[in-house]
């Protein structure tokens, strides 16, 4: 087993540890005292590991009501998240029952959303079982949907109470899926760890992902205590992502996966980054490099003045810029804003 300790107002464990689902609610009980949990889960996750999760939360003595919606970014809507909320008040949950969420990142992101607005706000516990919630979504209390100008346009931050990572759940990916969650890791390595980078660049990642989830979390739960609500050194975890986003956006969210939009955007800004003197020459090529060795897109079919219309969505856009995540070499990650009307001639159009 693994363990660390996110220090927000409210300080909550990471607990790693391959077959820990079966022992979820043992875990949970430590934490959270109630008599209701409502399970959110999807038509993918649901089937494999929920009558384990549930079986073990009713062993604890919880009554479970489960709501599972069908798997897919296209579900990530205020409609979903009102259906939840809806779901959790004819269950008749209190403010001192529970939500669990059951899957990727999508599922973490709503329903940690509903979890955030139900009577103003309840607990809830991340149990991720992608590679992509794992290294980065699970932990940090960003919760959103997508709204149809944009991505995560519609959220709130909301802390959990726990997080159960159990890696043996990375059995079931696809390798699509596997190599989405990579993006993410590599994203931590480019911003924070030349040697996680290094690690994942050299080495088959496969081999060493338990050391990599640790490492990945470890690295994002200093960023949070450090800045909870992203007034600063967050956003650098938004590296590849102001373009990643745009680019989801073009595709509808539906013919693009995160991972490979954030990538795509990773070698995007690095590009910028050296062609304006901002990033070490080469950059851009090695990110790209280990992108394609975990079977990652390097660059999308949409224009460039296409994906930089449709950054003006961003939400890290103020009236007159956009804060662009840059890493001035690989482990080292700033923030530069752009000028609105500056940002086409910087990317070279």
């Amino acid at each position: 087993m693994k363990k660390l300790t996110v220090n927000v107002n409210t300080p909550y464990d990471i607990i790693i540890e391959k077959g820990i689902i079966a022992d979820c609610g043992k875990y949970i009980k430590a934490v959270k005292e109630c008599r209701k949990i409502c399970l959110i889960s999807d038509t993918n996750v649901f089937p494999i590991y929920g009558e384990t999760v549930t079986q073990s939360l009713e062993n604890e003595g919880y009554k479970v009501c489960t709501y599972i919606y069908p798997a897919g970014e296209e579900s990530k809507t205020t409609d979903t998240v009102v259906k939840m909320v809806e779901f959790m008040s004819q269950n008749e949950l209190t403010r001192g029952d529970l939500v669990v969420a059951l899957g990727g990142g999508v599922c973490g992101d709503m329903a940690g959303f509903a979890a955030a607005i139900f009577l103003r706000g309840i607990d809830f516990v991340q149990i991720p079982t992608s590679l992509l919630a794992q290294v980065d979504s699970s932990v940090g209390g960003k919760t959103a949907v997508d709204l149809p100008t944009g991505k995560n346009l519609c959220g709130a931050f909301h802390q959990p109470r726990l997080v159960l990572i159990d890696s043996n759940t990375l059995d079931t990916l696809t390798p699509h899926f596997f190599s989405d969650g990579m993006a993410e890791a590599i994203k931590m390595g480019c911003i924070k760890s030349a040697s996680l980078f290094e690690r994942i660049e050299n080495e088959n990642a496969r081999d060493i992902i338990d050391d990599v989830i640790f490492e990945c979390v470890s690295l994002k739960a200093g960023v949070v205590e450090r800045d909870e609500k992203e007034h600063g050194e967050r956003a650098l975890l938004n590296f590849g992502h102001t373009a990643g986003h745009a680019i989801e956006k073009l595709h509808n969210f539906t013919t693009i996966s995160h991972g490979e939009a954030v990538g795509i955007g990773m070698v995007l800004i690095s590009k910028a980054g050296e062609n304006n003197g901002l990033t070490k020459k080469g950059t851009a090529q090695r990110i790209a490099a280990v992108l394609k060795k975990y079977n990652l897109p390097t660059e999308d079919g949409n224009s460039l003045s296409d994906i930089i219309t449709a950054m003006n969505a961003d939400k890290k856009r103020t009236s007159d810029s956009i804060k662009f995540v840059f890493i001035s070499e690989v482990g080292n990650g700033f923030i530069n804003p752009i000028e609105n009307e500056n940002i086409p001639s910087f990317f070279g159009v």
